[in-house]
């Protein structure tokens, strides 16, 4: 069995010692991080292999940012969204498990998009569309893969205390949620929601406003898998804990496990 974890630590470097601790707690096979927050240069790849990790790394400086640490034998696939290219914002990464049946995951920090009334929802949207296009063409081949990571989409009602005040925010506007749900409709499955169908289960919580101490939080992180993949998926769960940690990220890591 093969554990993934998937964590938005909003900066690498001032979250690695929660880092060391959920490696230590959970020994997680793969890794995958968003909002890295660290340029290639300044990535703390030393502390994380003596872990035992090979790591791969978009890096961006002061924003953005995704990585993969595997102690698997992986190559990487992609180090941008395909037809993306000319994008500067270090958002997509994907590489290829080599383990005796190989599949595919992707680090992914999808756009927030707010405010609507900018071009950052227009951003959003057009990322959204060509992340649904390449799933498509992976679909098309049959491929195995997961994509996780922080997708900045409230998926359903009750992925948010109240689902009414995110109407109008780019997290669960009509606009968003269309392509979210047409990309489900591809064949893709919400890992979590099928070994967790309990309402208001969160992987983020607001810094302001007591959302943590309220338990008013959102359900934005997701593993997204395809038919071949869900066939081989054991369990999968939120680690809650890590955001009552000391200057904890505003994110908790969710993870999965493989055959």
């Amino acid at each position: 069995m093969t554990k993934i974890v998937s964590w938005n630590v909003n900066s690498i470097r001032v979250r690695l010692d929660h880092l060391n601790a959920l490696i230590k707690d959970t020994n997680p096979e793969i890794i995958i991080l968003q909002e890295t927050k660290s340029t290639n240069d300044d990535f703390p790849y030393d502390i994380i292999k003596e872990q035992g990790y090979d790591i791969n790394n978009v890096g961006q400086k002061s924003y953005n940012g995704v990585a993969i640490l595997s102690k698997i034998p992986v190559e990487i696939k992609n180090t941008s969204l395909p037809k993306n290219d000319e994008d500067p914002q270090a958002r997509f990464l994907e590489v290829k498990v080599l383990d005796k049946n190989p599949f595919d995951i992707a680090s992914i920090y999808l756009p927030n998009g707010n405010p609507i009334d900018t071009e950052k929802f227009s951003y959003k949207l057009d990322w959204m569309k060509k992340l649904k296009s390449y799933i498509e063409k992976k679909m098309e081949n049959y491929e195995t893969f997961i994509f996780g990571g922080d997708f900045n989409i409230i998926p359903d009602n009750d992925d948010a205390v109240n689902i009414e005040k995110w109407r109008n925010d780019a997290l669960h506007h009509p606009k968003s949620i269309e392509i979210f749900r047409s990309i489900l409709n591809l064949g893709m499955t919400d890992v979590f929601r099928v070994f967790n169908p309990k309402p208001y289960e969160f992987t983020y919580w607001d810094y302001s406003r007591g959302a943590w101490e309220k338990d008013n939080g959102l359900r934005i992180d997701h593993f997204l898998a395809s038919p071949k993949a869900v066939d081989r998926l054991h369990d999968c769960q939120i680690e809650k804990k890590y955001r009552g940690l000391e200057r904890p990220s505003d994110h908790v890591p969710i993870w999965f496990e493989i055959n």
